[in-house]
C-alpha cells in the first residue's frame, strides 16, 4: 500500500479500564463508574503509540505540517463523551493526550525581567478537551432516550434468531449462576453478565482463580453477538446504527477542515464508549469484510481515519486502521465499503452522509422524542411558529409584531441551548460550504 502523505487524522477511541458498571438491557441508560490506574495507563500508552506514528518525523505516517513538541491548539480538536459512564471517557482522553503530547521544557516563557518560567509538572501541556454532555448534544451518545431505538432493541429480543440463540446458550447461562453474585442470568442481560465477569477477572484474584478456563471467552462470544445485534442494522440509515449516525457529522466536519488549506486543523479526536464502533463497523462494511470486528472492542481500542494525499494526484483518500486495545501490538489497516486498500474520501462521505443525523431536530424526529435532550424546547418553538402562521390578516395587524418577536426569542433560546441545532461542531464545514456557494 502506498505511503502517501498524511494530511490529517480522525481518531476514535474507547475508554480505558474502569470499575464495575451497569446499563439497562432495554434502554441502555447507564450508571456512573470510575476509571482505574490501569485504564489511565492503557490510554497513556496508546497516546505514546500514536505519537510515534503521527508526530515522529521519521515515521512514514507523520502528519504533514503538525507541531510535534508543543501542541498547537488550532491544529487539534478533542471531544469526549460526558454521558453514561461518568468521567471515565473524559479522563481517558486526558491520559491519552499526556502520551500524545508529553511534558516538555519548551512549554515555558521568559518574563520581562529575564526570568524563564517552565510550566508545572516539568512542562505539562494542558490541552483543551470538550466534554460532550448528553443532555445538550446527541453526537456521541445518540441511543439514549431514543424510543425508536428502544423499540429496535425489544424487537431484537423478541426475534426468532434471539430465541434460537437463547435456547442454544441456556445450559451455559445456567452454569454461570454461581459466579455472578445473584445477577439476572438471561441472554438479554448478556452485556452486563460479561462486563461483570471481565471486571472481576481483571481485578479479583479469587474470581479469576475460581472461574473455569473457557467461561470468560464463552461469555464474551455471547456478549459480542448480543451487542452487534443491538447496535447494527441491515439498512444503512436503520435505527440500529444510530450510535454512528449521530457521530458522522463530527467526522465529516473534520474531513472538511483537514482538506481545507486555509484551515489549521490536523487532528480530531473523539473519545467514547464501545457502541459507536459497532455501528461504524457495520455501516462501513468493515465487519462484513472482517467478521472479527462483529463484537465489542476492548478497552483503549482505537480507529484512525487517515486522510491522505493520493499518490497519483487527484482527490484525497481515506485509510481505515484499527487496533483492538492491548490485544494488538500495532494498528492494522482494514478494507471498507467493498474497496481493497485506500478509499476515495468522496466515496466514504457520499455513501454515509445520507444516513447521518446532523441536528438535534433530526434526532428528535428519528427517535420520536418530544420531551428529552432539547426536544421539548424544539416542540415548543415549533408550536409557537404554527400559532403565528394561522393568525388571520386582521389579527396579524395587531399581534404580528409581538408574536414575531416572541417566536424569534423562543427560537434564539433554542438555538443557543442546542448549539445552533447542530450535532457536534459545524464550524469548518459551514465555512467551506459558504465559500463554495459564493
Amino acid at each position: 500500500m502506498s505511503n502517501s502523505t498524511v494530511l490529517g487524522v480522525v481518531l476514535l477511541t474507547r475508554h480505558g479500564d474502569r470499575q464495575g458498571f451497569y446499563q439497562s438491557p432495554t434502554t441502555y441508560t447507564a450508571t456512573s463508574t470510575a476509571i482505574t490506574p490501569l485504564g489511565n495507563q492503557q490510554e497513556y500508552q496508546l497516546g505514546q503509540l500514536l505519537r510515534s506514528i503521527y508526530l515522529n518525523s521519521s515515521s512514514e505516517s507523520v502528519i504533514s505540517g503538525m507541531n510535534a513538541t508543543l501542541a498547537n491548539q488550532n491544529q487539534i480538536k478533542i471531544r469526549a463523551d460526558g454521558g453514561g459512564e461518568g468521567g471515565v471517557i473524559f479522563n481517558s482522553a486526558v491520559s491519552l493526550t499526556q502520551g500524545l503530547f508529553p511534558a516538555t521544557s519548551n512549554y515555558s516563557t521568559t518574563l520581562a525581567n529575564g526570568t524563564t518560567i517552565e510550566g508545572p509538572l516539568s512542562g505539562y501541556q494542558y490541552i483543551p478537551i470538550e466534554s460532550v454532555e448528553a443532555d445538550n448534544d446527541v453526537s456521541l451518545e445518540g441511543w439514549t432516550s431514543c424510543g425508536t431505538f428502544d423499540d429496535h432493541t425489544n424487537a431484537f429480543y423478541n426475534s426468532s434468531v434471539f430465541a434460537a440463540k437463547q435456547a442454544e446458550s441456556a445450559e451455559f447461562l445456567n452454569d454461570l449462576k454461581p459466579y455472578l453474585d445473584g445477577r439476572p442470568v438471561t441472554l438479554s442481560n448478556m452485556w452486563n453478565i460479561y462486563d461483570y465477569m471481565n471486571v472481576e477477572n481483571i481485578h479479583s484474584a479469587s474470581f479469576m482463580d475460581n472461574l473455569p478456563d473457557t467461561f470468560l471467552q464463552q461469555a464474551r462470544d455471547l456478549a459480542n453477538w448480543h451487542e452487534y445485534g443491538v447496535f447494527s442494522d441491515s439498512s444503512l440509515d436503520g435505527i440500529g446504527n444510530i450510535a454512528a449516525r449521530t457521530m458522522l457529522p463530527s467526522i465529516f466536519d473534520a474531513f472538511t477542515s483537514i482538506t481545507d488549506d486555509s484551515d489549521a486543523l490536523k487532528f480530531t479526536y473523539l473519545s467514547m464508549s464501545y457502541k459507536p464502533f459497532l455501528s461504524l463497523f457495520n455501516m462501513t462494511k468493515a465487519a462484513e469484510m472482517n467478521p472479527a470486528l462483529q463484537g465489542i472492542v476492548n478497552y483503549a481500542a482505537a480507529v484512525t481515519l487517515e486522510v491522505r494525499a493520493a499518490s497519483a494526484g487527484g482527490e484525497p483518500v481515506l485509510r481505515f486502521n484499527f487496533k483492538n486495545g492491548t490485544d494488538d501490538d500495532a494498528f492494522r489497516t482494514y478494507s471498507i465499503l467493498d474497496h481493497e486498500g485506500d478509499v476515495p474520501l468522496s466515496t466514504f462521505v457520499n455513501l454515509l452522509q445520507p444516513a447521518a443525523i446532523n441536528t438535534t431536530a433530526e434526532w428528535c424526529t428519528v427517535c420520536s422524542n418530544t420531551q428529552d435532550r432539547g426536544c421539548a424546547a424544539l416542540s415548543q418553538a415549533s408550536a409557537a411558529a404554527r400559532v403565528h402562521q394561522v393568525i388571520g390578516p386582521v389579527g396579524a395587524g395587531f399581534l404580528g409584531a409581538g408574536l414575531t418577536l416572541f417566536v424569534a426569542l423562543v427560537m434564539l433560546g433554542v438555538l443557543v441551548f442546542l448549539g445552533v441545532l447542530t450535532v457536534g461542531k459545524g464550524r469548518s464545514r459551514s465555512k467551506k460550504f459558504a465559500e463554495e456557494k459564493a
